[in-house]
This record gives structure tokens, C-alpha cells and sequence, in this order.
């Protein structure tokens, strides 16, 4: 029986056995592999987009359950504004850290990285994200999603308060993203991601899952900028521009 707050355990996760990285990149010769990229709503909508096996009609959904087996911050420079296409950042950092381009180098002290330098003063011109990959049961592969700059305090404090400060790791558990509607200081409505602990994996499973991440790792290294962090994917950053509340700072 469990007890009241105690977490169930889930003993049948499947975990999936990940073709090795040579594997993957002999049949996507001359392709470029990619996760399904969930997409979060502007305008304060309720359900993610998930990608289905028609591209044209993708499923919404109002709460994602699965395991986060990977995640880290991302940083997307573009001098110039969006005009269509999935164009390549002027500069980019897959570790939120160090950027490659122009300007390039120290994320911390970048002046594009500084709060008031997006367009008419407000907010950063270099956006900050976080890219979250989350195994569903069943899959062979993990949903990606990455969060913008508004979900990223949300993100954090699931991670330090509900998983590290129970001394679990994000992939030894399973955890349910959702969505509320809320405003930014100047009255502009937008979705924000939530995040909660459903349950337990058990022991010889985390085990599993930690190989698993490790494979998805490799994997998540190759992926471009311009194919998830494009600029057409940046409304809801730009829709609230000015806000910055206690957003932790990817520099």
C-alpha cells in the first residue's frame, strides 16, 4: 500500500534500446537526424503541439508524462530579424556558455546577453532557452521540448526542489509537463510550462535509463540551432519581450 506522499513506484517503464550512434548516422546519410519538436503555444494556449504521423495535423495535448532523460541551456543569437526560413544563428552556445559565431565567447559578459538589449530596450537579443528531451512510454526515441526564457524558473525549481533535494535524478523518474495561461507585465497573455513529479522508476530500471541518457546525449550533440532555436519559433519570446521576473539567467 503506499503511504500518503509517498511515490508510486513504476515497475514496468519500458526502456528502449537505442541503436549506437554509427548505427543512426549510416541510415541518416546525408540527412540531418531529429528529435519531435513539441512546440508550446503563444497566447497562453493550454495544449503542447506534439508531432503525429500526419506533419500537417499535429496532436495537442494538454500534458506530456515521461522520463527527462536529457536537458541543457541553449543560447541563439540572430542580428538581424526573422524575414522566414530556418536561418543559422549569428552565434550560438549548446552549453549556454561559451558562444561560437558573432560575437562569440563568454556568454556571461556578451552584450547581447544582457538584460534591455532586445528590441526597443527590453529583454535580452540573444535568447536564452532550454532544451528538454522526455521519453514516453512506448517511444524509441524522446519528445524535445525547448522552453523559453518564461518557463525556465519553473523548470528550475522542479528540478532542485521536487527531484535534487529528494536525491533523484530527472531520469529516474517520471515526471508530467503542463501548461497554464498567465500575463506579462504589460498585459500580454502567453503559456507557460509547469512541471510535477508522477512517480518512481525502480532500481534495476533507473539503472536502465541512465545508459539510455547517456546514448541520447550523443545523439542530442548533433542537434542544429536553426532546426529547434530557430527564429520562427521565438513568438513567445518576443511577445513578452520585457519580461524577466526571477528567470534564471543561462549565461
Amino acid at each position: 500500500m503506499v503511504k500518503k506522499n509517498e511515490l508510486q513506484v513504476v515497475e514496468n517503464f519500458t526502456v528502449p534500446q537505442v541503436l549506437n550512434q554509427q548505427d543512426v548516422l549510416e541510415e541518416m546519410d546525408g540527412m540531418t537526424f531529429n528529435f519531435a519538436l513539441v512546440k508550446i503555444p503563444s497566447g497562453g494556449g493550454l495544449s503542447f503541439e506534439v508531432p503525429s504521423d500526419d506533419p500537417e495535423s499535429p496532436d495537442a495535448e494538454k500534458e506530456i508524462d515521461g522520463v527527462i532523460v536529457h536537458h541543457h541551456p541553449v543560447n541563439a543569437y540572430w542580428a538581424a530579424a526573422y524575414t522566414g526560413g530556418n536561418e543559422p544563428p549569428d552565434c550560438s552556445a549548446m552549453d549556454g556558455k561559451i558562444g561560437h559565431g558573432d560575437p562569440g565567447g563568454d556568454c556571461k559578459v556578451c552584450p547581447h546577453n544582457q538584460w534591455g538589449s532586445g528590441q526597443d530596450g527590453s529583454g535580452k537579443a540573444c535568447q536564452n532557452r532550454r532544451r528538454v528531451y522526455v521519453l514516453r512510454e512506448g517511444e524509441m526515441f524522446p519528445l524535445l521540448l525547448s522552453l523559453p526564457p518564461t518557463s525556465l524558473q519553473n523548470f528550475a525549481n522542479y528540478i532542485s526542489r521536487s527531484l535534487l533535494q529528494k536525491g533523484l535524478r530527472s531520469y529516474e523518474v517520471v515526471s508530467t509537463a503542463k501548461l497554464r495561461k498567465t500575463k506579462s507585465g504589460t498585459g500580454i497573455e502567453y503559456s507557460q510550462a509547469l512541471w510535477g513529479l508522477s512517480a518512481k522508476l525502480d532500481p534495476q530500471t533507473a539503472g536502465q535509463m541512465r545508459q539510455y541518457a547517456n546514448d541520447i546525449k550523443a545523439l542530442a550533440s548533433g542537434v542544429l540551432v536553426e532546426d529547434v532555436e530557430g527564429s520562427d519559433s521565438a513568438s513567445e519570446v518576443e511577445d513578452v519581450a520585457g519580461f524577466k521576473g526571477t528567470l534564471v539567467d543561462n549565461q
